[in-house]
Order: structure tokens, then C-alpha cells, then sequence
């Protein structure tokens, strides 16, 4: 699958995912073969963080 490159939308995808599919953010990088550091810096940037208690980007 390919992830959105806008910000907003990568974020709600992202979250989709994980809410629906998938127990963490390792998992759903490894299922999706994304680098996660990648991932979290394009969502950093964009003024999101993950949060591993919640599953989710904030």
C-alpha cells in the first residue's frame, strides 16, 4: 500500500490502520514495508508524536 504524502492525510490513515489493523506501530511498519523513523519524522514534523500506551499519533 502507499501511504499518503500529504501530512494530514498520512495521519489519518496512519491512525486508521493502527485503530483497525494493527496492534503497534512496528507492525504496521513491518506489514506495510515502511521505514519507521521515516514515518515518525514526517509526522513529527507535521507536529504529531506517537504515543505506544495509545496506539495512535497525537
Amino acid at each position: 500500500m502507499q501511504l499518503p504524502q500529504d501530512p494530514m492525510m498520512l495521519l489519518s490513515v496512519v491512525n486508521m490502520k493502527l485503530r483497525d489493523d494493527y496492534d503497534s506501530l512496528d507492525e504496521l511498519c513491518d506489514d506495510l514495508d515502511v521505514e519507521r523513523t521515516a514515518l515518525e519524522s514526517k509526522l513529527r514534523e507535521a507536529g504529531f508524536e506517537y504515543d505506544g500506551k495509545q496506539n495512535r499519533f497525537w
